[in-house]
């Protein structure tokens, strides 16, 4: 399984310079997990930066993989986790989610660089 934070669906959707390595997790939605923070994040930025209707578009395309939400066992591991590797919220509970189902994390947030189970990408 693999959860892919908000930084790599960004660059995705973009066509950034690493769109292409996230690329084959995201276009496989059977093996893919998408924290409801993601969600979050992306439609956020997206609605800031484009447009609403856009930001939806990209909802619709994420939430065709398994939403996991936030539940009170999910969240106080994030805040353990958080608190060990000195995360941001929204990173440990991305990082949480799939440290529960066992996935990797795919991003090219430095918060996550160097951390058991990330696949990690600088920024071009």
């Amino acid at each position: 399984m693999n959860v892919v934070d908000s930084s790599a669906w960004l660059e995705y959707f973009a066509g950034g310079p690493n769109a292409d390595r996230f690329a084959k997790v995201i276009e496989n939605p059977g093996e893919l997990l998408v924290p409801s923070i993601t969600l979050l994040e992306v439609f956020k930025r997206v609605s800031q930066q484009r447009d609403e209707s856009l930001a939806l578009q990209y909802v619709a395309a994420m939430r065709q993989s398994a939403t996991v939400d936030l539940d009170a066992t999910l969240a106080l591991r994030a805040a353990q986790l958080g608190m060990r590797h000195k995360l941001p919220l929204a990173d440990s509970i991305i990082y949480a989610t799939a440290q529960a189902a066992d996935a990797w994390v795919w991003t090219q947030d430095a918060d996550f660089e160097g951390l058991p189970g990330v696949k990690f990408w600088r920024k071009s």
